[in-house]
């Protein structure tokens, strides 16, 4: 008789997703330097953060085929692997466009990690520990979202932009290391390799209003969450802050708070609702968002404080919402909504930096208020037949 193994511990999940999201936001403190080094505008250098996002994107619903059929251990290995490639390649770029053909190519890789992930939480770990677990990685996903990007300018400080991406290389090298020695061998996978059963799957998903209303809901919060951030840099580095890397870098701490604020948002789901959570997120962050127009230091970094939590609360509402309404072609699932997801990053990055062109910061927080709130009239009524049930 097999020995059944025992699940990971949450903690590996939180660490995975610390070091597979360092690559994701990482030059997002670098912008002011990257912008001066490539003679670059807001537009222009925001797409450093866009072309990993698209990527991402584009890469997500593939990777959820790719992960349906193969196996979520090996994918996610693997990926993390192939992540030392194209951070070394961004060390050497000579210009902006291969610095953003190296981060593309980064974009392309992260998704193995972590719709893989999604998918291994919701089949190997059992339902009593799941909520715990995905919880974790999420936090982990947070604080990735941090030290990325304070990292990147606290080495940058000293050694110089090139040294970031050398950081990123070794994180992504760990990363390998620690997904081939702690993740176990799946018990409940079952390989999709059927063509037709693949675009069946993919059908019901797009028949499904409350998968398609969580997409949408997670396309406007990352937009909401990088066009508040990748213009942040600009704004601080400009007067009156005149705000280096590293204070910049560290002004993210406010990313810290994620990690307390996604292990709270498990029983609150619980307790409340999909729906509940993402109106208390709206609204913590539209306050937020309102509070950064005044020109005090301390206040912006409050507002963008209370911004970004709202923005944690909603996507662990929405990662909630998608577990709960797929019950097949997982990894399929999870794809198509972290390409709505980090769709919605990519044209954060080049809109919001037109809107910071033309209208200043004014403008900018016009831009993404409106996508918050418009997050949650698509959750309120998307999701009112879950809910209800």
């Amino acid at each position: 008789m097999s020995v059944r193994a025992a699940p990971p511990h949450p903690l590996l999940f939180a660490a995975l997703g610390t070091l597979v999201f360092l690559n994701v936001y990482a030059p997002q403190s670098l912008l002011p330097v990257l912008a001066q080094e490539f003679s670059a505008d807001a537009a222009q250098i925001g797409f450093v953060i866009g072309a990993t996002t698209l990527a991402m994107a584009l890469a997500s619903p593939l990777v959820g085929v790719l992960a349906d059929a193969l196996g979520r251990r090996g994918v996610v290995i693997w990926a993390f692997a192939l992540l030392t490639v194209p951070a070394v390649l961004a060390v050497f770029a000579p210009t902006l466009a291969t610095l953003n053909a190296a981060r593309f190519a980064q974009g392309l890789l992260i998704p193995g990690v972590m719709v893989a992930l999604n998918a291994l939480i919701a089949e190997e770990v059992p339902p009593a520990g799941r909520a715990r677990a995905l919880t974790m990685y999420v936090t982990g996903t947070v604080l990735g979202g941090f030290l990325g990007r304070f990292l990147a300018g606290l080495v940058a400080v000293r050694w110089g932009w090139h040294a970031a991406f050398w950081l990123l290389a070794v994180a992504s090298l760990a990363g390998f290391f620690l997904a081939r020695a702690g993740l176990p061998a799946e018990q409940h996978f079952t390989p999709q390799r059927n063509v037709r059963g693949v675009l069946e799957n993919l059908n019901a998903h797009l028949r499904n209003p409350a998968l398609l209303a969580t997409c949408a809901v997670g396309f406007l919060i990352l937009f909401t969450l990088v066009g508040l951030f990748n213009t942040l840099t600009l704004r601080l580095a400009s007067g009156p802050y005149f705000l280096n890397t590293a204070q910049t870098g560290l002004i993210f701490a406010v990313y810290l708070l994620g990690v307390v604020i996604t292990p709270i948002a498990g029983p609150l789901l619980a307790l409340r609702g999909s729906r509940i959570a993402l109106l208390t997120a709206v609204g913590a962050s539209l306050v937020g968002l309102l509070l950064t127009l005044a020109a005090p230091l301390p206040l912006i970094i409050v507002g963008v404080a209370a911004g970004a939590c709202g923005v944690f609360l909603a996507q662990s509402a929405a990662l909630a919402a998608v577990q709960r309404e797929v019950t097949r072609a997982r990894s399929l699932a999870s794809g198509l909504y972290h390409m709505a997801y980090y769709g919605g990053a990519a044209a954060a990055s080049v809109l919001a930096g037109h809107a910071y062109e033309g209208g200043g910061w004014p403008s900018v927080v016009l831009l993404v208020t409106g996508s918050m709130a418009l997050a949650g009239v698509v959750g309120l009524l998307g999701w009112r037949k879950t809910a209800s049930a």
